[in-house]
């Protein structure tokens, strides 16, 4: 019988177990999940297909397809993650300062695991290994809330742990599943402050905003990705349509996929109808303004709704700007505080990018593709956080810890 609290309170057991755990008992374990992993992917890819087939037959796009689908590669990748997240440098236990008060207090402080993380996320298998990889790593028990697209993956691959866990010192409890797809269980979650201390959202907008607007317990949100590349008067036009090509169209269905061109007007009539070009010859639509339309047949008219949206979709919103100025207010205006890049060769206007662009993200002369745990060294990502408070961008081991104060006395009172 599915007991919610059971499931909290276990995990919550299980965090003392994980946050005193040493280095090398939590390294080879991540090892042994690792290999596990790679020995049992045909019983994973064939739980996989019983997803892949469902959705199918509801229809899903082949953007979230993609992102559904378990292949024996994504599987060796997902399992080099884990190892490059068991190579890190542990966080636990980092002494962040220490100093010594007048009164002979020595006052210092260290970094300590969050205790249990919950995980609300959508059609993603993959994520279920990275956020345990990290979680587990930085000393924390993880509960993971996978969508009913995805069911038959994750409880294929929290078996594959579980069991490798089993021939450790670590308990295998460290990591749960909600198995139950309801989703009324996803309000209850929320609202589970008793054993909780973090919950991250990963998904689509509506995912997220009822996670934000409605947990009782503190949340990091991992926004949506409604990322810009803005094409500068200066720009080197080769640059730009490769990095547009690469942002937009390497992968539909992902958070750091460019949605949205701004091109300065001083080169438009040149650069328009090259970039126009090339994403057509991937079928790739082109919504645009106005002056965007006069310049290539081949963009078609663009709403205001348009500029800010995340398709995961072979379309891009296209505006055309007077200036720098307007580029980087059009950009604050209907970004999600994701990732946004410059194309140009002026260092002038790529600092004035950099620092008045408010994105967790912002990339000169690059695609925003590589905005990923992966590419930025974490070896995983719990999720992009496009918030403030706490941590902001690709979140790694570190984004999953908290601080305590550790005082040394000789008898002191007040």
């Amino acid at each position: 019988m599915f007991d919610l609290e059971k499931i909290c309170e276990t995990a919550k057991n299980s965090s003392r177990i994980i946050g005193r755990a040493g280095v090398e008992a939590k390294n080879k374990a991540l090892l042994k999940v690792a290999d596990a992993l790679c020995a049992n992917k045909s019983d994973i890819i064939k739980a996989n297909k019983i997803d892949m087939t469902n959705a199918e037959e509801n229809n899903m796009s082949p953007a979230l397809l993609d992102r559904l689908k378990l292949t024996d590669e994504r599987i060796e990748a997902i399992a080099e993650g884990v190892r490059q997240v068991a190579a890190l440098e542990d966080p636990i236990g980092e002494v962040l300062g220490m100093k010594k008060r007048p009164n002979g207090l020595i006052i210092g402080q260290v970094r300590v695991p969050m205790g249990v993380i919950g995980i609300i996320y959508e059609s993603r298998p993959n994520v279920t290994i990275d956020t345990f990889a990290l979680c587990f790593k930085s000393g924390n028990a993880v509960i993971l809330r996978g969508g009913s697209d995805c069911i038959n993956s994750n409880i294929a691959l929290v078996k594959v742990v579980k069991e490798a866990l089993a021939e450790t010192d670590i308990t295998p409890d460290v990591i749960s599943l909600i198995e139950n797809t309801d989703r009324e269980v996803v309000n209850q979650f929320m609202k589970m402050n008793k054993y909780l201390d973090l919950l991250i959202p990963r998904g689509g907008a509506g995912l997220i905003n009822n996670v934000v607007m409605n947990a009782t317990v503190p949340v990091i949100e991992t926004g949506t990705g409604n990322c810009h590349i803005y094409v500068d008067k200066d720009a080197d036009f080769d640059k730009a349509v490769k990095i547009i090509r690469n942002a937009k169209l390497q992968r539909l269905g992902v958070c750091n996929a460019a949605e949205s061109l701004v091109i300065h007007k001083d080169i438009a009539e040149e650069v328009i109808p090259l970039i126009a070009a090339d994403l057509a010859s991937e079928n790739c639509e082109i919504r645009g303004d106005e002056r965007a339309q006069a310049i290539s047949n081949i963009i078609v008219p663009a709403t205001e709704e348009d500029y800010g949206t995340e398709y995961l979709a072979k379309i891009i919103s296209a505006k055309v700007v007077d200036s720098l100025d307007e580029a980087i207010d059009h950009i604050n205006k209907y970004s999600t505080g994701h990732s946004e890049a410059i194309i140009t060769e002026n260092y002038e206007s790529s600092q004035r990018f950099l620092a008045e662009v408010d994105s967790a993200c912002v990339y000169v002369n690059a695609s925003t593709r590589f905005t990923d745990g992966f590419e930025f060294g974490y070896g995983a990502e719990i999720g992009i956080s496009t918030q403030k408070l706490h941590a902001r961008g690709p979140m790694g081991l570190n984004a999953l810890t908290s601080t305590k104060f550790i005082i040394y006395g000789n008898g002191q009172t007040r």
